[in-house]
């Protein structure tokens, strides 16, 4: 009997921190629904394989341990535990099963099929909030399958036009998408615009490690819809943005930034 209840106070906790919450919330597939049935258009072909029905199905076993962690650089690099254990410390969370766990607010922003949703939600105290959003029913479908009630909520909502009011999250995150989106910069401003002074974000992403001409990284980004940045262009668009104590692990693929929000 106390499923429901969970339920209702935690979509009643992520309704209040969204500028127009619907007046009728839909819920029905176990996320809150806030956009409009996928238009037709002409995705890339980044977008298209993660739209797929079949890459949530392998996703989290398949897919990112052995496509993120080659990029990383294993067996050098992290794995996938090491990576979540880094993010839960670069956003001030804690360790799961530690006493002394932060009642924090935590967005993971392109959330897929919340697996980094999940590790985050271990870092937090029985008061906290985990919200992960992204646009894909397919990914957000398999979310809610693999997360037990009352860890955390799914939103399914615009990536780069984040729905929550300015200053509402403790911490945000963006693992493995912003190479995906067509304006990347618009989302950084979203994701600086819903943290509170002093909240940390972090984002995992792609890492070009030799220089391009512009013209390649152009054709890179139109016949894929993928982009792959430079060394500095994250820690400078954080830095444009207000953000201190910026940190990045670099590594051959991929790179991981940080930065706390003035």
């Amino acid at each position: 009997m106390s499923e429901p209840t969970v339920r209702t106070t935690t979509t009643d906790r992520v309704l209040d921190l969204l500028r127009e919450p619907p007046g009728a919330p839909d819920t029905s597939a176990g996320y809150l629904d806030l956009l409009e049935p996928p238009a037709r258009r002409s995705p890339s072909l980044a977008q298209s394989v993660m739209e797929s029905t079949f890459l949530p199905r392998i996703y989290e076993k398949v897919w990112r341990p052995v496509g993120f962690n080659l990029a990383k650089g294993w067996p050098l690099g992290p794995d996938t535990a090491e990576e979540h254990a880094t993010a839960r410390d670069w956003l001030g969370l804690a360790h799961p099963g530690y006493a002394a766990r932060p009642p924090a607010t935590v967005l993971d922003v392109a959330c897929g099929p919340g697996n980094v949703t999940r590790a985050l939600a271990g870092g937090t105290g029985p008061d906290g909030l985990v919200i992960g959003l992204d646009a894909s029913e397919t990914m957000l479908a398999r979310a809610v399958a693999d997360t037990a009630p009352g860890v955390a909520a799914y939103v399914r909502g615009d990536a780069v036009d984040l729905p929550f009011r300015d200053g509402v999250f403790d911490a945000v995150c963006c693992f493995g998408a912003l190479y995906l989106f067509d304006d990347p910069w618009t989302a950084v401003d979203g994701m600086t615009r819903v943290l509170k002074p002093g909240g940390s974000l972090v984002i995992l992403t792609s890492r070009r490690p030799l220089p391009s001409t512009g013209l390649a990284g152009a054709l890179l980004r139109r016949t894929t819809g993928f982009t792959a940045f430079g060394d500095r262009e994250v820690t400078q668009a954080l830095t444009a943005r207000g953000f201190t104590a910026i940190r990045q692990h670099r590594y051959p693929l991929m790179q991981l930034v940080g930065g706390r929000c003035t």
